[in-house]
């Protein structure tokens, strides 16, 4: 429900990432700016790639599909275009309401130019992530890769611009390390976790 009409196969995205970290900035990386011409080829890049993994055209290597989850019909109901117009068509509407009939406070009509990347968020959010987080910004580690934390971008992706500090150390729920760093999703786990909706494995 959050992804809405960019929603990714758990499945397809988590075979993705396990690639990414395994092959990152090679040429065998499903997303690195360093072998492609420009942001919106990585998309592509990244689009097709994906296509191939969620449609069982291509089949990953073992390690990266072993324990992912399976979701297939829901993956395909999700997926087809009829959700996807739904929930763009909802977020039009919750625009409509917002801006033009109950006028709430704070809203102005040029926020109808922000619909587009309402629409497509999660290709915008990880285009982001994976073209700032491997070329601008700081490293922590030395991690044979260029994964950088950007952190000025980092309060607006939840933490996922510390990418190398993720890269260094992937299973650690607190992607930030350092004093003066702060990873605001964090806090939220440690709640879900306390509430027992998830459970974080010892460190």
């Amino acid at each position: 429900m959050c992804q809405g009409s960019s929603y990714l196969s758990p499945r397809a995205y988590a075979i993705l990432h396990r690639m990414h970290h395994a092959y990152s900035d090679t040429p065998k990386d499903p997303h690195s700016p360093h072998h492609t011409e420009n942001l919106f080829t990585m998309m592509w890049k990244t689009k097709n790639i994906y296509n191939e993994y969620f449609s069982f055209r291509l089949m990953p290597e073992e390690r990266f599909s072993k324990d992912v989850p399976d979701w297939n019909k829901f993956d395909r109901m999700a997926d087809s275009m009829f959700v996807r117009l739904a929930w763009g068509l909802l977020y039009v509407a919750i625009y409509v309401l917002s801006i033009s009939v109950f006028h709430l406070p704070g809203t102005h009509w040029w926020m109808y130019f922000l619909l587009p990347i309402h629409f497509l968020m999660g290709p915008v959010h990880g285009a982001i992530v994976n073209w700032s987080g491997h070329k601008y910004g700081y490293a922590n580690f030395d991690n044979n890769d260029q994964s950088k934390n950007s952190l000025l971008l980092d309060v607006l992706m939840l933490g996922e611009l510390f990418q190398n500090n993720h890269h260094k150390l992937p299973n650690r729920p607190n992607f930030a390390v350092k004093w003066y760093e702060f990873d605001p999703t964090y806090p939220v786990v440690k709640l879900l976790h306390f509430t027992r909706i998830i459970k974080l494995r010892p460190a």
